[in-house]
């Protein structure tokens, strides 16, 4: 988020406008494979897979795309699970986002950049 503002600001300085810079979408992500995530995330897929149960009360909750990384979709299409990260007693930075059964995204740094899962 702080660094679509820190974009905009500069754009704003050089006297772009913000609208006629490209936003990233799902096409031009990343792609990751599942057997290159963490094997904590494998643990998430699954628990998501099979409807849980999950480690965490927010896991499920519908994720806003706010930062808008992710293809433009209604609200409530998008739901988050936390990929739990060792030695830290909070729920950490890494996140698996999904869509629609099969689509899911994969973030190590709490939505700053996604990677598309490739099964």
């Amino acid at each position: 988020m702080m660094r679509l503002l820190l974009a905009w600001l500069m754009l704003a300085a050089l006297g772009m406008p913000a609208h006629a810079q490209p936003v990233p979408y799902a096409g031009q992500l990343a792609m990751i494979a599942v057997a290159e995530l963490p094997s904590e995330a494998h643990d998430t897929l699954r628990a998501i897979k099979r409807g849980g149960p999950f480690a965490y009360s927010r896991d499920g909750v519908v994720f806003g795309n706010f930062e808008r990384i992710l293809p433009k979709q209604p609200r409530g299409y998008y739901h988050e699970y936390t990929v739990k990260t060792p030695g830290l007693r909070s729920r950490g930075a890494r996140r698996i986002v999904s869509g629609t059964p099969g689509e899911y995204y994969y973030s190590a740094d709490h939505y700053q950049s996604f990677k598309r899962i490739r099964e």
